[in-house]
Parts: structure tokens; C-alpha cells; sequence
């Protein structure tokens, strides 16, 4: 970490202002946030308390915010933890407050950015851990990045770039962390030179990263959006694009014992196929594809991915329960993996990548702390503007 730009700072108040959702609120977002007093959280061992500066807004803090497909406040109240409330946020940058015991490398007043994996096994010093039991802090944790003092082990603080305003590096680990895994974590599966990669709701934050990082990597992004404006932000960042409203073959696979429903069905996802060769210019299926939409897309994904390819899944922001044809699985030897963020040593790469200009945040739009439930509703509704957003907290 660099040198603490601080001599010295007060003692952490006893309450807080945070963003609260309780069990009571759970619907639309705009309904489920609402600014209370709550106690700052405890620093233990090797914990570190962060005044927040700016967070980031993400998918996670609808989910926590409706109590769906997880009612949260319960399911952690069943674990042990006795807070009857949530404080959603999972990616934030801020000022170290306080350190607990075990913390060496991390000093108060050091400027951080903050990732949201949390590892059971993991030390102040790990750099690689196995996303395979972590937890996301702010969604399966309490005390995430949207109040004035967040709870955060060392190992998720990484120094922020002096570069860099505080809204800016807030707003993108967990999307550009996620992608990072999703392209990088998963050998023989990594992204090479040349290679096509299709990604889902390229204009989000996930998309936006992971355009960047195939570019970076020699390959070819194809990303599919929604409208226009998004269309033109994926071309920027120098993406091939696909309209997903010029199909119509989207939701779970027909009955196959519909034979009219099938045949059309069929028609539609090759009619796609052609899509994607004519976007990037030969016909060339991907060898990656990026999931994180679900049972909207899924059947697409799994067809279209090229033979001895993966498609690699993040998330199910259209429903989590999904249909696969599993003749195209087995039968041309693709892999269906899931990803769940990314490592310490995978967040640190990404924040180099940043550092050097090859990857931008992405920062499309920043909101005061009251404005918390409305940025989250436009994600609900899927009018959020094209890359990332953020919330202003402590910031100036």
C-alpha cells in the first residue's frame, strides 16, 4: 500500500447513515432502500473498517433489494448473524478507518479500492483462493459499500490509483473482477488471439469489461445489446454488435414434441448463428461465450458456442431456472461453466490493467447517497445507461 496520505483520524462514531433494506420493504428498489442510523459494524480479526467515498452499483443490491430469489436478512439471521437488516454494496473506494488484529500490510489512512470476494480460508497474504466457497461481501454479507463505514477483510483492499477520482474507482471491480475470472480462470478456456467471444449484455458493466479484456487478450468481442445507445457504446469500446430485438426465439426451449414449435425454434437460433458469422466477418463460431442473462439466452448460448468451446456463466439476471438441449452439450464436447467472481490475485491483475489505461471503468452516471434506490431501479427496469454507475457517499 502507499504511504497513508493521512496523519492521523478521529476515532469511528458509534452509528452510521447506511442505505437499509429490511424484510417489510423487499419489492422495487426505489421502495426497498431507505437511509437510517444503524451502529458501525466491529473490526475483528483481520478485519479493516473503510469510510466509503463512492460505491458501486451492480445487479447484487436489486437482488437484495426485492428478497429474491433469496430472502437475505433470513437466510443470514439462520447463519448466526443478528442484524434484522441489510446494508447491500458490494465494490466501493474509501479511506482506512481502522485495522483489526492480523492486519499488516493495510494502515489507516491508506486509499483503497475495495473487491467483494470474501474467502473462509484466506489470509491477509493470500493472492490465490478458490472462488469456489467464497461469499459476496454486501449480498451474502452484511456491512457492504453503501453507508459511511464499510467492514471489508485486508485482502479486499487494493491501493487506488492517485489518477483516479473516487467515483471512478469505485464503480468497476466486481463487474471487470467477474469478467476477468470468466475469460482468464477456467483453463484450457482462456481467451487467445483470434478467438471470437460472444457476450451477453455487452453494454453492462460485466459486457463492457469484458469487451476490453478480449481486445486486450487479440480476440474478437461480438457483443449483443438491447438499443441503439448501447449498440454505439459496445462499437466504441470496438466490439462487433448484435441486436437481440431483431430475434425472437428468446425464453425456454419449446417441446420437442411440438414438431412446428421446434422446427421454428431451430430456424430462429441458426438464423442468430448466421448473425454472428456476418458480424465479425467469416464464419466462425465462438469459442466463448460469456452468460450472465439465464434462461432468456441459455439455449442460444449452448447451441451456438463453436465445438470443444464453453460457455461460461456469472449470473441470471432473465431467471435462473434454465432449459439446455443437451445433445448440443455432449454430442460436440462444449463445457458449461459456472464463475463466481474472481480471486485477490485476479483483482489485482485487473486493477493493472486499469492503472495502465487498457481497460476504463466505464463510468457512465453518479448519484448522491439519497439516490441509492432509484440508480438500482433503473437496473430493475432495464433503463440503466450503458457501463457502470455510482453512488457519491463521502466523496466531495
Amino acid at each position: 500500500m502507499a504511504p497513508s496520505p493521512l496523519p492521523a483520524l478521529a476515532p469511528a462514531p458509534g452509528r452510521m447513515r447506511a442505505a437499509v433494506i429490511r424484510r417489510e420493504r423487499y419489492g422495487p428498489p426505489r421502495d426497498a432502500f431507505r437511509i437510517e442510523e444503524v451502529p458501525v459494524p466491529e473490526v475483528g480479526p483481520r478485519q479493516v473498517l473503510v469510510k466509503v467515498k463512492a460505491a458501486g452499483v451492480n445487479y447484487n443490491g436489486v437482488w437484495a433489494a426485492t428478497g429474491a430469489p433469496v430472502d437475505l436478512i433470513s437466510w443470514r439471521q439462520r447463519r448466526g448473524q443478528r442484524e434484522d437488516y441489510h446494508t447491500a454494496g458490494s465494490d466501493a473506494s474509501g479511506i482506512v478507518w481502522q485495522v483489526g488484529p492480523d492486519v499488516d500490510d493495510v494502515r489507516v489512512g491508506d486509499a483503497v479500492v475495495l473487491s467483494c470476494g470474501q474467502y473462509p480460508t484466506a489470509s491477509q497474504h493470500s493472492t490465490k483462493c478458490s472462488t469456489a466457497h467464497s461469499e459476496i461481501w454486501g449480498y451474502e454479507t452484511n456491512h457492504g459499500s453503501f453507508a459511511e463505514f464499510a467492514l471489508v477483510y485486508g485482502y479486499q483492499c487494493h491501493s487506488k490509483p492517485g489518477t483516479m477520482n473516487w467515483e471512478s474507482a469505485a464503480c468497476f471491480m466486481l463487474t471487470g473482477a467477474t469478467a476477468y475470472h470468466q475469460l482468464h480462470g477456467w483453463p484450457p478456456h482462456v481467451v487467445r488471439s483470434g478467438d471470437p467471444v460472444l457476450i451477453w449484455g455487452g453494454a453492462g458493466g460485466v459486457g463492457s469489461a469484458a469487451i476490453q479484456l478480449v481486445r486486450h487478450a487479440g480476440g474478437i468481442p461480438l457483443a449483443v445489446v438491447s438499443t441503439k445507445e448501447r449498440a454505439e457504446h459496445c462499437r466504441r469500446l470496438g466490439a462487433a454488435v448484435i441486436d437481440r430485438g431483431d430475434f425472437s426465439h428468446w425464453g425456454p426451449l419449446p417441446n420437442p414434441d411440438n414438431a412446428r414449435a421446434w422446427d421454428e425454434w431451430l430456424a430462429e437460433v441458426r438464423r442468430f448463428g448466421t448473425a454472428i458469422w456476418d458480424a465479425i466477418g467469416e464464419r466462425r463460431s465462438p469459442r466463448i461465450v460469456l452468460e450472465h442473462s439465464g434462461s432468456a439466452t441459455l439455449p442460444t448460448s449452448l447451441y451456438v458456442c463453436d465445438s470443444d468451446g464453453m460457455v461460461v456463466t456469472c449470473g441470471a439476471t432473465s431467471g435462473y431456472i434454465a432449459d439446455i438441449d443437451l445433445r448440443f452439450l455432449w454430442m460436440r464436447q462444449k463445457r458449461l461453466q459456472g464463475s463466481h467472481f474472481a480471486s485477490p490475485a485476479e483483482c489485482t491483475e485487473l486493477l493493472a490493467l486499469v492503472l495502465e489505461g487498457i481497460v476504463d471503468p466505464c463510468l457512465s452516471r453518479t448519484f448522491d447517497f439519497h439516490e441509492i434506490g432509484e440508480a438500482h431501479q433503473l437496473i430493475y427496469e432495464n433503463r440503466h445507461p450503458p457501463g457502470n454507475m455510482a453512488i457519491r457517499i463521502g466523496a466531495a
